[in-house]
């Protein structure tokens, strides 16, 4: 059985809580502490899903070609249906997902989808009419023609309106509320917020953990009514203070932020106060570290000794293209140097910003939750498959020394791994919060991540593997237990099984990062576990590892990375089906997860 045990072993808890107690009236005291922390241990199922899914309610959306497939769609795709797109290819995914949040854009929410019903609140109106004369005069949006909707843009008033405003998003949480169903699929409502000052990418993706009865009494706060994210702070909290619900934000792409997403003080050169840093904290537990535009682990500038950290690099111009990116903003850029960034924030003024875990997830703009090479649709609904779509350039770089960032770049990932107590917008969303989750780069591969100071090699051979990490340590997301008397460094629990829909597991690392005594952040990978043959790789790992290297005098944070055998890439798989060019193109990729991270604190 082994590692098939790890994802569902906890199924059965209830019959597995029995057997020590029984046994504990045998043998004694200890026994009886045994099953006592046996039944306070959790009970935690793996779900997968996706945070980041844009649908013809999203504008953007509808300027690459996405007009019809709404958010109703995007839900059928992600719990199993097979969807007709309008082309007339048929789209399934092999696997239903277990949530999904529909993220349209806040920024004109629905107002593409309204004027193509010709809704009343709409109809008549010179936006209406002059954004309806420009879709009928052009079925995909060139450059041209999206200088003239931003003329058209420049002097709306319906995309502020609020009663418009109100009333899509009533839509957006109805449409959520429908295809919501506990114990089977989780539909999350949410949005995203899309600050972009100067090009440089700040999203955030909103969600909520509750249903119609408190999201329907805001409507969403978009990068109109403000680009600083300490003002979607605020608006969140104002939700949670106003209605007794709650809600936080997830940025991504920070690949794309130029420096900005991680900063070490404010813009205008204030230094962050314990203020800020718990409220950021607060409000943003995680980051979408990998998806399909470009990964945000780390990046080989900042980890020159790390020999994967050159993944699905997007590094060239910010998100617009207006600014080309330099060296010296990567650092504000990636989620491992800002993880090392809060160790040394929180040595200063006692709170740590980016406390985060991770996620993957796809930020498709098909209605299309899909994360896998071999089915493959691309960011948007002019690159579906069988098209000429490995050409072109999907950001323009307006910076003349600075190259464009092409289509065949895109990545085709990711999901978000949960482990949850039960399939529900609440339990999702809990795990979330508590950081009890990891990014895939799309493979479903299942992870278990625990630290505390008394795991030996006899748990990680263990068939109650996940019972051992809840009773002796912390899951992923978690600090580690006060150190005692006697106990030298830590250890940590690592389990890892292949997708069997993908490629062997190659290795387990555990990234580390710390603080010295002088204030100095540092950065180690180390091979847990490889496989013997690096090119098959093994279907399951299991290993107990224990820091070979810790001081007790230093913060320090640990995740794992689980890297799989090279597989082809989406564009390879293409070019075997359709016979297009790969010249300069990468054609094989490491399909990896990560995952939240444990942190230690003197």
């Amino acid at each position: 059985m082994g590692m098939q045990r790890v994802g569902r072993e906890l199924r059965d808890r209830r019959a597995i809580r029995f057997l020590p107690i029984t046994v504990a009236t045998i043998i004694g005291a200890a026994a009886l502490a045994t099953a006592a922390a046996y039944a306070e241990a959790p009970s935690t199922e793996l779900f997968w899903g996706d945070t980041h899914v844009h649908s013809a309610y999203s504008l953007d959306a509808n300027l690459f070609n996405n007009a019809t497939l709404g958010p109703d769609v995007a839900y059928r795709f992600a719990r199993g249906e097979a969807i007709r797109m309008p082309g007339g290819a048929v789209a399934k995914l092999d696997r239903p997902l277990d949530f999904l949040v529909v993220s349209d854009h806040a920024e004109y929410l629905g107002l593409f989808s309204m004027i193509r019903k010709d809704h009343p609140l709409v109809a008549g109106t010179d936006t209406a009419r002059k954004i309806r004369k420009l879709m009928d005069e052009n079925p995909v949006f060139g450059p041209e023609d999206i200088t003239a909707l931003n003329a058209v843009l420049a002097n709306d008033t319906l995309g502020a309106d609020p009663e418009l405003r109100r009333v899509v998003w009533h839509d957006v949480v109805d449409i959520a509320e429908r295809f919501d169903e506990p114990g089977r699929f989780s539909a999350i409502v949410g949005y995203e917020w899309g600050s972009t000052p100067g090009g440089n990418n700040l999203h955030r993706n909103v969600l909520f953990r509750d249903g119609p009865e408190r999201t329907k009494q805001i409507v969403p706060f978009s990068a109109m009514h403000s680009n600083d994210p300490e003002d979607l702070w605020a608006f969140l909290a104002q939700y949670e203070a106003d209605t007794g619900g709650q809600a936080f934000a997830i940025p991504h792409n920070s690949n794309l932020s130029n420096g900005l997403m991680f900063p070490v003080e404010h813009a205008d050169g204030r230094p962050f106060g314990a203020d800020y840093a718990k409220r950021r904290a607060r409000y943003e537990p995680l980051v979408e570290v990998t998806q399909i535009k470009g990964d945000s682990e780390t990046h080989p500038f900042l980890s020159p000794d790390d020999e994967f950290a050159d993944y699905e690099r997007w590094d060239k111009t910010n998100i617009f293209g207006l600014a080309k990116t330099e060296p010296s903003m990567h650092a504000g850029s990636y989620a491992r140097a800002a993880l090392q960034r809060g160790l040394a924030l929180a040595a200063k003024i006692g709170v740590n910003p980016y406390r985060f875990g991770m996620i993957g997830s796809t930020d498709a703009h098909t209605s299309l939750a899909t994360g896998d090479e071999g089915n493959y649709w691309g960011k948007t609904a002019n690159m579906p498959p069988g098209s000429d779509r490995m050409k072109g350039e999907f950001i323009h770089s307006a910076v003349p020394d600075a190259a464009s960032t092409m289509n065949w770049e895109q990545a085709a990932a990711g999901y978000a791994g949960v482990w949850a107590t039960e399939n529900s917008r609440a339990a999702i969303f809990d795990a979330m919060r508590r950081k009890e989750v990891y990014a895939t780069t799309g493979p479903r591969m299942t992870v278990r991540f625990f630290g505390g100071w008394r795991f030996t090699d006899v748990d990680a051979r263990s068939s109650e593997l996940a019972l051992a990490g809840y009773t002796k340590g912390v899951p992923m997301g978690g600090d580690l237990p006060e150190r005692r008397e006697g106990q030298e460094a830590p250890s940590f629990l690592i389990a890892a099984m292949r997708d069997p829909s993908s490629g062997g597991l190659q290795r387990i690392q555990i990234v580390k990062g710390w603080l010295d005594a002088a204030g100095g952040t540092h950065e180690r990978v180390f091979d847990v576990q490889v496989a013997e043959d690096l090119v098959a790789g093994e279907g399951e790992m299991r290993r107990v590892w224990t820091d070979p290297e810790f001081d007790p005098a230093e913060p320090a944070f640990y995740y794992a990375r689980v890297i799989e055998v090279p597989t082809p890439r989406w564009n390879a798989i293409d070019a075997a089906r359709y016979g297009k060019p790969l010249a300069g193109m990468r054609t094989t990729v490491q399909e990896r997860a990560y995952t939240s991270p444990i942190w230690y604190g003197p």
